[in-house]
């Protein structure tokens, strides 16, 4: 097996699968991603208790590398640090560094180029991508230079924005704390977003009444029980129409910001609503024009503009995938189908995360999925290799 990509679902599927003992090597960084394209400062939206990387044993979770109390959130430092020493103690030495550049099909099986120039040859290939691929821009944001207008997983130091005026579109957690550790950091910072209004999620309660249990029971996507559903049986998600699916990822922990971060948003941050972005254009600086609910348009110069508009799957836009083995991957739409061992089209080839959301769910939008995806693929392969 070779599993591409070492943030929580990467190594995740890898302490599952070495611990089945299939013969597994797992390619990258560890934690590049959350290392590198989060920015400093930033706290975690999941709970504590929600942000375990997947072993067996269950003794590696992150309360095993710190404990935290209810409530409180976690920096990303700090998780990044955690993954590192997971990658140590439930992965070890089947972890290479190594950047994989393409991944073809050789006589049956699939070959890894290496940044390296090395290549590799597997009989198994798990994706785990997460999010940078899927990074989404507004196209009306098209016209603007890449030094204009950049994505808020661009980010990681703030820093260099200190005095200048910068725009965040979006309204979603990303979109307000960037804006908030901007502000922290010294820009003049606005956000627009097309919502009326900024949503912002409760403080926790740690002792709550037997009613309030079981009016609204928590699990690790929250409280209420639709989130306990989608957090508890994932795998019988993919069993629901297409429409349905569709409507449960997009619906469910919408765009809203941590109630830790309000009080440090407000009256740092100006916010702009109900404006959706029509277009851009750049001319010594850039400027956004909007139009409201009711029609009218307005322009809004600022220098740099931020988007923090989430991300979108695309089967399209696995670069990593030689063109043909890509397209040889079946999707609806832009989103591939995937089997109950989060296997593609393609056997042998399977696609964990965020990437798979639209077929098992919200849980694959956060770290608290990677335990039940790990679990489900590697099943998979060692029930495949007994029949075979």
């Amino acid at each position: 097996m070779a599993i591409v990509g070492a943030g929580p679902y990467g190594l995740s599927v890898a302490a599952h699968a070495l611990d089945a003992g299939l013969d597994t090597r797992i390619f990258g960084k560890p934690m590049r991603a959350w290392e590198y394209h989060m920015p400093q400062g930033m706290l975690l939206k999941s709970e504590p208790d929600a942000s375990h990387i997947g072993d067996p044993d269950r003794r590696h979770g992150l309360d095993a590398f710190h404990r935290y109390a209810y409530g409180e959130p976690v920096p990303v430092e700090k998780f990044v640090a955690y993954g590192k020493w997971f990658h140590m103690r439930a992965v070890g030495p089947a972890l290479d560094e190594s950047e994989v550049t393409n991944i073809g099909l050789e006589d049956g099986m699939f070959a890894l180029s290496l940044a390296s120039g090395a290549s590799v040859l597997a009989r198994t290939a798990v994706l785990a991508l997460g999010f940078l691929p899927f990074a989404y821009r507004p196209g009306a944001l098209a016209a603007l230079p890449p030094e204009a207008a950049t994505h808020s997983c661009d980010h990681h130091d703030l820093s260099g924005f200190s005095g200048k005026d910068v725009t965040v579109v979006g309204a979603g957690q990303s979109a307000l704390e960037t804006a908030t550790l901007l502000a922290e950091a010294g820009a003049s910072v606005r956000v627009v977003a097309r919502a009326n209004a900024l949503a912002w999620n409760t403080v926790p309660v740690e002792r709550r009444s037997v009613m309030s249990r079981m009016l609204a029971p928590r699990s690790g996507l929250g409280t209420g029980w639709p989130s306990v559903a989608w957090s508890r049986i994932p795998g019988a998600v993919r069993y629901l129409p297409k429409a349905a699916r569709s409507h449960i990822v997009r619906t469910t922990l919408g765009p809203a910001g941590s109630w830790w971060l309000r009080d440090r948003f407000h009256g740092s941050v100006a916010v702009t609503l109900g404006a959706r972005l029509t277009a851009s254009e750049y001319r010594d600086g850039v400027r956004l024009h909007l139009r409201n609910g009711s029609g009218s348009t307005t322009t809004l110069e600022t220098e740099h503009v931020i988007a923090a508009t989430g991300y979108r799957v695309d089967v399209g836009r696995i670069g990593v995938l030689h063109e043909n083995l890509r397209r040889a991957v079946a999707a609806s739409g832009p989103t591939p189908r995937l089997g109950r061992t989060f296997e593609t089209s393609v056997p042998g080839l399977h696609l964990v995360g965020l990437a798979a959301a639209a077929t098992f769910g919200p849980a694959m939008r956060f770290v608290y999925g990677c335990d039940f995806a790990a679990r489900r693929v590697t099943r998979g392969l060692v029930s495949h290799l007994r029949r075979s």
